[in-house]
């Protein structure tokens, strides 16, 4: 693998690392993907270190910060940290290993399982987020999902071109740069990279590495933003 075909997925050039807690976590790595398996030791880590009269402990290995809003039917398993101002609406369901940052919206009948939520994410509306990292102010539409298991439920593979990286893991799902859009009813399927700035279609079925800074219409058509327009949301 030449390293330089893979300078779109490093954890650097996708996020924004001062808007997360994870940040500690996320430098000891170069893929975010290396750093799913250890979300989960990460939570009780650095659950530790939470300010105690700014997070509540709300059942086992649970800490929400206390102007988080939390409807009475939403269903949360720890290992999980939800930040400040983050509202969890009516039939959310996290199922552990979750770090969902500040000013997020996790929306009806949204889904989150193994994920890093950088701060001022939205997964608003029937979104179903596992084994993923979403960069500050990433947005996924109505409906659009992360695919997480290969159909042939083997590892997943990275793929930027003819560029490939053996993950060595069965469930991975999508890696969201900073200010993603993700347009309704698309499926980012297992291993996708999204770069920074770039905006997806709505009912696109995305696989691999999609440049930063670009608008993604269907895989043989993508085109590259203005500079003007990468900055401007």
């Amino acid at each position: 693998m030449d390293p330089e075909k893979m300078e779109d997925c490093k954890i650097f050039n996708l996020y924004s690392l001062d808007e997360t807690i994870a940040k500690e976590l996320l430098v000891k790595f170069d893929y975010p993907w290396e750093v799913l398996s250890s979300i989960g030791d990460f939570i009780l880590e650095i659950a530790e270190t939470l300010p105690k009269d700014e997070y509540e402990t709300k059942g086992e290995n649970i800490w929400i910060h206390k102007t988080a809003k939390i409807w009475d039917s939403v269903t949360i398993a720890g290992p999980c940290i939800i930040g400040e101002n983050t509202e969890l609406r009516p039939g959310a369901f996290i199922r552990g290993k979750a770090i969902v940052g500040n000013d997020c919206v996790v929306g009806n009948s949204t889904e989150l399982k193994n994920v890093i939520l950088f701060n001022g994410v939205q997964v608003p509306h029937y979104n179903y987020v596992g084994d993923s990292i979403l960069g500050y102010k990433a947005h996924m539409g109505a409906g659009a999902i992360t695919s997480n298991v290969k159909s042939d439920r083997l590892d997943v593979v990275i793929k930027n071109g003819k560029e490939e990286v053996e993950t060595g893991l069965r469930k991975v799902g999508a890696f969201l740069g900073d200010k993603v859009e993700i347009g309704c009813n698309s499926v980012l399927n297992p291993g996708t990279v999204v770069g920074k700035y770039t905006n997806i279609y709505p009912l696109s079925s995305v696989r691999g590495v999609v440049p930063s800074g670009s608008i993604y219409k269907d895989s043989k058509n993508i085109i590259a933003k203005k500079e003007s327009e990468q900055y401007s949301s």
